[in-house]
């Protein structure tokens, strides 16, 4: 089998499993509904007080970046839940041993698991974004461009970092401690594309994508090795 051919066997396993389970993607769903009806009623309005044009102006501003930044939040937590359980069916029947021993390169496995992530992410997305739309503000096409590359990237973190972690007794704090720090940037980077402050922040998710995803397919094969 060629390589892209391991990979969509792998991605295809690894749907398919959710699709029987069912306990990620809802999960996920669950999570990111939950969070943003909590943000809508933390959020408060605009006070209706009597300054000049530029002062409300200064608010709207603000209170558009603080709604913005907890859509972020929001889902990159979300996308967190997903990374815990990417690798949790390989744990629980002991298959991981096995899937790295196949005749496959195993950087397919980072690849496949990455897709897969992408996929149940991308699904909650396209609820999460009309919620957070109906809550607080439409969602432009500069938000939506971002939160696509900001997926390349925390799928290619997280799913590397998923893989360091599966081997640990604490699974459940290696895995944050180790990818929340790295997911800083794609917060960063989403805040300031959302904020229609350039497409330098876009191209700064795409910089960090190529960056991390060429270091995370070369460093698979090790980490996996190593766990």
């Amino acid at each position: 089998m060629s390589y892209f051919s391991d990979v969509a066997a792998l991605t295809r396993k690894d749907l398919l499993l959710e699709l029987r389970a069912k306990e990620t993607l809802p999960a996920m769903l669950l999570f990111v509904l939950a969070a943003l009806t909590i943000f809508h009623f933390v959020v408060p309005a605009l006070p209706n007080v009597r300054c000049s044009p530029g002062c409300k102006a200064a608010l709207a501003e603000n209170q558009e970046l603080a709604t913005l930044g907890l859509l972020w939040i929001a889902l990159v937590f979300t996308a967190l839940l997903g990374l815990t359980r990417a690798f949790v069916p390989e744990r629980e029947q002991q298959t991981m041993d096995v899937l790295v021993m196949a005749p496959c390169d195993r950087s397919a496995i980072w690849l496949a698991k990455s897709i897969s992530v992408f996929v149940f992410l991308a699904v909650a997305e396209l609820i999460a974004l009309p919620a957070f739309s109906v809550f607080f503000e439409p969602v432009d096409a500069s938000t939506v461009a971002a939160v696509v590359l900001a997926n390349i990237g925390i799928c290619a973190v997280g799913t590397l970092t998923g893989a360091m972690a599966v081997a640990g007794r604490a699974r459940e704090l290696i895995l944050p401690l180790l990818f929340l720090p790295m997911s800083i940037p794609v917060v960063v980077g989403g805040v300031g594309a959302s904020a229609g402050l350039g497409g330098k922040y876009l191209a700064f998710l795409a910089l960090y994508d190529a960056i991390f995803s060429l270091l995370a397919w070369a460093s698979f094969e090790y980490v996996v090795a190593e766990t």
